[in-house]
């Protein structure tokens, strides 16, 4: 993280430099290069202003409408709910273990997994 900070402030350095002695050595030129970035810059500013990203997303009124769901909705809501098993019971799974034929074996066991 601090070589990725240094990295970053030296070059940070080195291009404010350059730009210094590119203006104090050619001050037109250095300066129109920095005019269609600086008019771009403006033009995306201002498209982000006027459009906003949260703009069509609010309604017209300023506050969110709120429905109200029908009684059949709720109906069903509520079956769902109560079918639903409380948290201290046990689910059974249709799944059962089947011990093998083979034995278990204690020496045969891996003493690290």
């Amino acid at each position: 993280m601090i070589r990725h900070a240094l990295i970053f402030w030296i070059t940070v350095t080195l291009a404010i430099f350059g730009f210094v002695i590119g203006v104090l050595t050619q001050p037109f030129f250095t300066l129109s290069k920095l005019i269609l970035p600086l008019v771009l810059l403006a033009i995306i500013y201002y498209a982000y202003k006027r459009m906003g990203p949260g703009k069509y997303a609010r309604s017209s009124s300023g506050s969110k409408v709120k429905v109200k769901p029908s009684q059949k909705t709720m109906s069903k809501v509520a079956g769902i709910r109560k079918t639903q098993a409380t948290p201290g019971k046990r689910k059974s799974y249709p799944f059962q273990v089947i011990e093998g034929s083979k034995g278990k074996n204690d020496d045969q066991v891996p003493k690290y997994h």
